[in-house]
């Protein structure tokens, strides 16, 4: 198995760091009344809501009854911001289903829960390459290095296309930046094919990846495709040398921006 492709035992219930500079994340599933107690230490985190309800009790504020999809295909996130040297108390209120984003950061920011309304959505791309980008952490966000959004490709349809990349820090046009793709698929046993590589090869691989699983993109560009009859939605972490989502693509393939002549209709996938 590529070391780009994580499988979910490896970050469940445990935070996993993949030997980036500055992201790591875990994920937790708690059952009604169950309790998660956990400091941020010398990270900001994202707490993304995928599924459930629960409160949390922290040393920069509360939150009560926070969430209400059921899954990711079944409406827009609540997301709790926490910055650095904070204490913190995940209590579920329903069966949760959680992802805990974090990076490394020096600066601290106001605690803030981002609610479904406040969500920007984004239709991007265009035919088979049209996708739905939910931005909870954009760069706007006021954080010191993370950035968090969750992207909905489609059944067969291209994502992260045409392949970019973001690792050198060459602003405006391009920043560098750590990345990972977590992934759920609408129906469990579908699937979703992402390459990650780089103008040299010297990183050329093709991944199938699957319910649960995680990719790390460290550099290179990384294009993503559904399975034909299969929902894929995964949720983004970034952090590196600036708040920003600037990227070059790959001059092999960046014409076919110029034949988007329309987006396709089944996109937003999920809706306010």
């Amino acid at each position: 198995m590529s070391d780009l492709l994580v499988r979910p035992e490896v970050f469940r219930n445990k935070i996993e760091n993949f030997d980036y500079e500055y992201l790591s994340f875990e994920t937790r599933k708690l059952a009604p009344g169950k309790k998660y107690n956990a400091e941020t230490a010398d990270t900001e985190l994202a707490i993304v809501m995928l599924g459930g309800v629960c409160s949390v009790k922290s040393s920069r504020g509360e939150w009560e009854s926070i969430g209400g999809r059921a899954t990711v295909f079944d409406g827009l996130p609540y997301t709790l911001y926490l910055p650095v040297h904070t204490t913190f108390t995940i209590t579920a209120v329903s069966d949760c289903d959680l992802a805990l984003c974090y990076s490394r950061a020096e600066e601290e920011h106001p605690a803030y829960l981002v609610t479904p309304d406040q969500v920007a959505i984004e239709i991007r791309g265009g035919g088979n390459a049209t996708r739905q980008i939910n931005g909870m952490i954009p760069p706007s966000f006021p954080a010191h290095r993370l950035i968090v959004v969750e992207v909905y490709t489609p059944a067969g349809n291209w994502s992260s296309f045409p392949p970019h990349k973001h690792d050198v820090h060459n602003p405006p046009e391009e920043v560098d930046l750590e990345e990972i793709y977590y992934y759920r698929i609408e129906r469990p046993e579908g699937f979703a094919v992402q390459k990650v590589y780089n103008a040299d090869r010297s990183i050329d691989e093709t991944l199938t990846v699957r319910n649960g699983e995680l990719v790390l993109v460290p550099e290179g560009y990384h294009p993503v495709v559904a399975a034909h009859g299969y929902n894929v939605y995964y949720l983004n972490a970034l952090a590196g040398s600036a708040r920003s989502l600037a990227a070059s693509d790959d001059p092999d393939y960046a014409w076919v921006r110029e034949t988007w002549n329309e987006k396709d209709p089944r996109v937003p996938l999920v809706k306010r």
